[in-house]
């Protein structure tokens, strides 16, 4: 009985070890399919997330590219950036290191609860920017007080420098830190401190300046501390963009404009380069690079002289006398007149009980003889007869009360001003006294001073629609010649005689016989044989920029210095040398001057083209010089 007993334990048992024995088979089997699925079946995936965990890629920003002039003149560049730099970390107390800090180098409150606050959304180890722009003397400080300084470090790295300072800023804008608006899916966008175009050519070639982004492959620890570099790769630097100007023609003529509010434009008048695109007063472009203070930003925006509007292609002016050049193609072309006719001037012009007044009694005057005298009579005769419609189609050919084409933002596009405008935007009918005031350039017409050059340019070329042109060509050759740009571009339909006539006109403004001229103040004054008999065709303008009453018209003109400066008329000159073979164009206004066009613009225009002229590099018009001779009638372009 005991030995059956033993015998059904031992069987027990051996049933019970061989399940026990066939589970841990079954769990071994498991446990090495799943370690051979792990190590095996799996491995490429888990090595690529043990990398992606022990390695990461970073950006590396690219140099963006240079701006520059027509010859290679630097206008932006990337200057060396010292920073300080914190590692909240690597300090005992932060606040007693940044105390430190601000007895080398000046740090503003601001600056330091920046900096605490960047601390406290940081991993301990992650630098912390303290102060960008370092001087030469304020980093050597800060490297020679290092010991005494743990956790301070400095780094090198670039920010965008503009060597001409105010010369050309509102042609180059500038650079600032990205915002929300800017964000369009670019990683480089989302790199701290990068800087992307705000204005200026800035912003419009800001994906082309900007490059491409480099990378660099580290090794960090679970914390995601750095421990190495692996591999770098540097990014694409961005492109470089040339532009028409040529900056010592951009400075000569920020210069002539001294301290007034004003504007020029220069342009050859066959390929449409803009030489010199100015519009004074201007700001330094290097403030907005680093940053703007508070103070100031107040004086730049309240500076009643608009530092930081573009007013040559954002100053929108009744373009005065200038626009009679307008009248007088638009004159010819639908024969109300003929350039031999005469109008009577005695100073005053009647229509029906509407008076309207000349600034001084002319007498019989034919068409070159008004242009030069900028007869006011003589244009309110001819637009009555016109009628405003003809004069705006007219100005439209010529280039006026519409966008130029260059670019630049914020440029506006004037208005040239019909019958049929003023019924859709005033619901108004349209009164011959309107047709009156816009003959002479006044009313409702408003230009740009870039426009006004580009009008001279078309006048002065033969009547071919040269546009203008701020940036050369992508692949860095030379831009068109003469020949081309016109062989490239249409005519305006415009007939050579009816040009001669309006060029003779503009000639005898500042050529003209004494006391008939109203710019003898803009002759040019070459002394050398060569260019000595060199001249300048040009038309003044001045545009008033307050309604005037009745008793003052009766009292005379008053002297500008009488006026408050926003109450005084703007100067306008527009003007083409040399005057027998044109190769620029050039336009003036200065807002609220001293006096009229030919007395405050004319000699700065003169100035200017004396200085394009001298810089030309033929140094002599495009013809022989037995063709130069000057007589007092040009002969045609």
């Amino acid at each position: 009985m005991m030995v059956n007993r033993d015998s059904e334990w031992v069987r027990m048992f051996n049933r019970r070890a061989a399940v026990l024995a066939g589970g841990q088979a079954a769990l071994i089997s498991a446990l090495v399919g799943r370690l051979y699925y792990l190590q095996v079946v799996e491995s490429d995936r888990y090595v690529m997330l043990a990398e992606d965990n022990r390695i990461n890629m970073q950006l590396l920003s690219p140099p963006r590219g240079h701006i520059l002039d027509r010859f290679g003149q630097a206008l932006a560049i990337n200057q060396q950036n010292f920073r300080v730099l914190i590692v909240p970390e690597q300090v005992r107390a932060l606040g007693a290191t940044l105390e430190a800090l601000s007895h080398i180098i000046t740090l503003s409150e601001f600056d330091r609860e920046r900096v605490k606050k960047e601390a406290t959304r940081k991993r301990g180890f992650l630098p912390v920017t303290v102060r960008e722009n370092l001087t030469w003397d304020e980093m050597s400080r800060i490297q020679v007080n290092a010991p005494d300084l743990p956790g301070v470090t400095i780094d090198l790295g670039l920010t965008r420098f503009y060597p001409q300072q105010e010369n050309a800023a509102h042609l180059l804008g500038y650079v600032a830190a990205v915002d929300e608006a800017d964000l369009t899916g670019d990683p480089l966008l989302q790199l701290p401190g990068f800087r992307v175009g705000k204005e200026g050519i800035e912003k419009v070639y800001d994906t082309a300046l900007r490059g491409k982004a480099g990378a660099s492959q580290v090794e960090v620890n679970a914390y995601g501390r750095v421990i190495r570099e692996l591999e770098r790769k540097e990014g694409e630097p961005g492109a470089d963009v040339v532009l028409t100007i040529d900056e010592r023609i951009q400075h000569f003529a920020a210069e002539c404009l001294g301290g007034e509010s004003a504007s020029v434009a220069v342009m050859d008048v066959h390929s449409g380069d803009l030489l010199a695109l100015v519009s004074n007063p201007s700001f330094d472009a290097n403030a907005f690079s680093r940053g703007l203070t508070t103070d100031e930003w107040k004086a730049l925006s309240t500076n009643d002289h608009k530092p930081l509007v573009n007013k040559a292609v954002a100053g929108q002016y009744s373009p005065g006398s200038t626009f009679k050049l307008v009248v007088t193609l638009a004159a010819l072309e639908h024969q109300v007149i003929s350039p031999e006719q005469t109008v009577s001037c005695n100073g005053r012009y009647n229509l029906g009980n509407y008076v309207k007044r000349c600034h001084k009694v002319h007498g019989s005057v034919n068409m070159t003889r008004a242009i030069s005298a900028s007869c006011d009579v003589y244009f309110y005769e001819i637009a009555r007869r016109l009628g405003v419609d003809k004069i705006a189609a007219m100005a439209r050919r010529l280039g006026l009360g519409d966008i130029s084409g260059i670019g630049l933002p914020g440029e506006q596009r004037g208005l040239v001003p019909t019958e049929a405008w003023k019924k859709s935007v005033r619901n108004e009918r349209w009164s011959p006294g309107d047709t009156l005031n816009v003959g002479i350039g006044q009313g409702d017409v408003l230009t740009t001073p870039l426009q006004l050059a580009v009008m001279a340019a078309r006048v002065a070329n033969g009547g071919v629609a040269v546009k203008p042109r701020l940036v050369r060509p992508a692949t860095g050759a030379d831009p068109l010649s003469d020949a081309q740009a016109e062989q490239e571009l249409p005519s305006l339909g415009i007939s050579e005689e009816h040009l001669n006539v309006l060029r003779q006109g503009m000639f005898d403004v500042i050529n003209g016989p004494p006391g008939a001229t109203t710019a003898a103040a803009a002759k040019l004054r070459f002394k050398d044989p060569e260019r000595r008999e060199w001249t300048m065709s040009g038309k003044t303008g001045t545009a008033a920029v307050r309604r005037i009453s009745v008793a003052e018209r009766e009292a005379g003109a008053r002297d500008p210095g009488e006026l408050p400066w926003h109450l005084r008329d703007n100067a306008l000159f527009v003007a083409f040398a040399p005057s027998h073979q044109p190769k620029y164009a050039i336009a003036v206004v200065v807002d609220h001057a001293m006096g009229g066009g030919g007395k405050i613009a004319a000699p700065i225009a003169r100035d200017i083209m004396e200085r394009v002229l001298d810089l030309d590099p033929s140094h002599k018009p495009r013809v022989d010089d037995e063709q130069v001779a000057v007589t007092t009638t040009v002969p045609p372009a």
